[in-house]
């Protein structure tokens, strides 16, 4: 360690976000970076602990002290080594990562300042790419060919493993372009579609095959492929079943944030078609990073007013008794789409929703519940308590997450990866399910 007092004396500086009356505007990046200065001195914070708990936390194991202390000295190309050997997207990570690694730092539970490992992270891959330390590679085949089904961070990581391994990857999507909920799900004001691209290009350039477009039927996988690995996500989102649910004006998230997505890109759609918050007053039923992204879009898409609804209780600020390290603390989170303006509410169920005379949602009947704790000491059960009221609104999200695929009995030479295999979780935790499918895969071939 080069500085091994720096906690003591340089406080935790984030890079912060760009002004809300300007990002509000546009569906630009909305998190700023700090100067390769400030970088170095965030970076000389790292303790370099006798037993680092990032290590444990981050679901790929990133060795962060490691690159730290190279970021520290300078040694951006040392940094970009340490940190892809582990993490074959840290410009996806970088950007839309919780950060599980700074939960468990030990600042954080100190003086509750972790070290910026997440944005350190970032610039370490932005340095790798404008200094041109990343260069296209070319691998040795084995003589194997695998199919990968589904070009979300799971596939793609499955695929970059696959390919460094020797394997000729063929990657399908049923979508235009690469990226799955990377591209299609996550907005634009979160993590910008050049940063996908510019990794597929790479990629390509490394010899893997994309096949775009295309929807694989999973029970007559296409011929001619050694190994199959299967990473084609949660497509089923989970719907809210009451009266009225098919009234006019009632989406899943995603057909809101994926079709934003395609209208950046330049997709067109008609008018009967779009799905745009423009005037509405909207209610996103949901408290998770899904109905976050939500608001976010529709302040974008110049949106009345938007309020969120959450059955579950309101979390406390700062710190959660019921949640102590090393579970994942479940308190009060306010992300900078919370900041641009939003009613939240929590502890309300969806009864039903209401119809204006004309066949369109022109509210929601709410109603209050409590969690009681349960005898046994398993999760709360939730108890309504009679207090309804109606929240108007013209426009409905369903931001209630997604429903834990299924699928048909595979052979042997079938894998499933991310979540898929797992059910709905975090980008970082899709890469690693990715790099261990492949680890799978090459066992496969090689075993005695």
């Amino acid at each position: 360690m080069g500085n091994p007092k720096a906690f003591l004396t340089v406080p935790r500086q984030e890079a912060g976000h760009r002004p809300i009356y300007e990002r509000i505007c546009d569906f630009s990046e909305v998190e700023q970076f700090l100067n390769e200065g400030e970088r170095r001195l965030q970076a000389s914070r790292c303790m370099d602990c006798g037993v680092p708990f990032c290590h444990w936390a981050c679901p790929l194991g990133n060795k962060a002290p490691e690159w730290q202390d190279a970021i520290y000295h300078g040694e951006w190309e040392l940094a970009f080594k340490l940190l892809t050997a582990t993490n074959d997207f840290p410009e996806f990570t970088g950007r839309v990562c919780p950060a599980l690694c700074e939960k468990s730092c030990v600042l954080n539970h100190c003086i509750d300042a972790p070290v910026t490992i997440r944005e350190d992270e970032c610039s370490v891959i932005e340095k790798a790419f404008a200094e041109g330390y990343i260069k296209p590679r070319q691998y040795a085949r084995n003589g194997k060919k695998v199919a990968v089904i589904g070009a979300g961070p799971a596939g793609l990581s499955a695929a970059t493993r696959l390919n460094c391994l020797g394997y000729e990857v063929t990657v399908f999507d049923k979508m235009g372009k690469p990226g799955g909920l990377v591209r299609y799900g996550i907005p634009n004001f979160k993590l910008d579609k050049y940063i996908i691209n510019r990794r597929v290009d790479y990629m390509t350039q490394e010899g893997i095959n994309f096949i775009c477009g295309t929807e694989i039927d999973l029970e007559k996988l296409p011929e001619g492929y050694d190994a199959y690995v299967i990473a084609t996500g949660t497509p089923q989102a989970r719907n809210l079943d009451i009266p009225g649910r098919d009234l006019k004006g009632i989406y899943f998230a995603l057909e809101m944030l994926s079709q934003q997505n395609r209208i950046l890109e330049g997709e067109k759609f008609s008018p009967e078609e779009t799905v745009s918050a423009k005037g509405r007053k909207v209610l996103v039923i949901g408290g998770g990073d899904t109905g976050s992204d939500c608001i976010g879009t529709c302040h974008r898409q110049e949106s009345l007013d938007v309020t969120q609804i959450e059955i579950l209780q309101q979390p406390p600020e700062g710190y959660n008794p019921a949640t102590p390290w090393p579970y994942w603390p479940q308190v009060l989170r306010t992300s900078t789409s919370h900041e641009e303006g939003c009613t939240r509410r929590w502890s309300l169920a969806s009864n039903k929703f209401l119809d204006d005379g004309k066949g369109n949602v022109c509210g929601v009947e709410v109603e209050r519940v409590e969690w009681v704790p349960s005898p046994d000491g398993g999760r709360p059960k939730m108890e309504k308590t009679g207090e309804k009221e109606v929240i108007e609104c013209d426009m409905v999200l369903l931001a209630m997450g997604f429903l834990k695929p299924e699928h048909p009995a595979f052979g042997p030479n079938v894998f499933l990866c991310g979540d898929a295999k797992s059910g709905a979780s975090l980008v970082v935790r899709a890469i690693a399910s990715g790099r261990q499918t492949a680890v799978e895969v090459d066992n496969y071939f090689n075993k005695d």
